[in-house]
């Protein structure tokens, strides 16, 4: 009886080109993910977009793409920032790479009170977990979130004889802690220091408060940026961050941006 012949293993062929890749892997697949809820019983069921890398040695042809899916497959339990280093030492693993990145990008909602009349609604958040393991096998974690806010030109209201110029905005921070922080928390650090939150649903009891609330706390996008950098330089969690903002201009062809920067383990005062 014939015996099959194996099946070549062509990406463990040997390279000769010698140059190493920095990344490869998958790019763009979506999967459901249960992530964390600060407020509620149960983990937040949503869906996610992965990018899976690890770093191919210069002597090796490829990498085996199918693993990657096979790691995504076997979480079965909530994603948290507890639970991405584990999954990324897998990955290492089961491709037998010294450096992995991976990033995982997903809606994330809230479900808000309107602030007179107190009708709920959900809001929701672009949020990013991007964790990595460098040649030394030190683990990083970075936490993203875009928060919705909206902002009110001090210029504008103080050169006008009525009203001002309002916008809606995107702050986001990208924070690296050195304990687990909930993302409920960035988010209501972003809309605290906003001229005003943004809801999902409003009365007219509510439209006329954000309307003031705005008019009342005009904030140029220096002031959103440097006003949440105050608000993460005092926490003794977070161990860096940026800032960004970008102001979505009513009366101009352009976003006003600015960001702020800073590393506390360089940069400690």
């Amino acid at each position: 009886m014939n015996q099959p012949h194996p099946i070549p293993d062509v990406q463990g062929f040997e390279d000769r080109r010698r140059i190493a890749i920095n990344k490869v892997g998958i790019k763009s697949i979506r999967h459901p993910v249960c992530v964390a809820d600060r407020d509620a019983r149960a983990p937040q069921h949503t869906i996610a977009t992965f990018d899976m890398y690890v770093g191919l040695p210069h002597h090796f042809k490829g990498t085996h793409m199918s693993r990657f899916i096979e790691i995504l497959n076997t979480q079965e339990e909530e994603i948290s920032a507890k639970s991405f280093e584990p999954m990324l030492r897998e990955m290492l693993r089961r491709l037998e790479a010294e450096t992995g990145y991976i990033e995982m990008r997903f809606p994330y909602f809230m479900k808000k009170s309107a602030p007179v009349s107190g009708v709920q609604s959900l809001m929701d958040y672009d949020v990013t977990f991007v964790g990595s393991i460098d040649a030394r096998g030190e683990y990083a974690l970075s936490i993203r979130v875009v928060v919705p806010v909206t902002s009110l030109c001090p210029c504008s209201k103080k050169i006008s004889a009525y009203g001002a110029h309002n916008q809606r905005s995107h702050i986001t921070i990208t924070a690296q802690t050195n304990v687990p922080v909930w993302l409920e928390e960035l988010i209501e650090i972003a809309e605290s220091e906003a001229s005003c939150e943004v809801y999902g649903l409003l009365k007219r009891p509510d439209e006329k408060f954000v309307t003031e609330r705005a008019y009342d706390n005009p904030k140029f996008v220096e002031d959103l940026v440097r006003d949440v950098a105050g608000r993460l330089n005092a926490d003794a969690r977070i161990v860096s961050y940026i800032v960004e903002s970008e102001n979505f201009e009513s009366i101009h062809n352009h976003s006003a941006y600015a960001l702020i920067e800073r590393d506390k383990r360089i940069d400690p005062v």
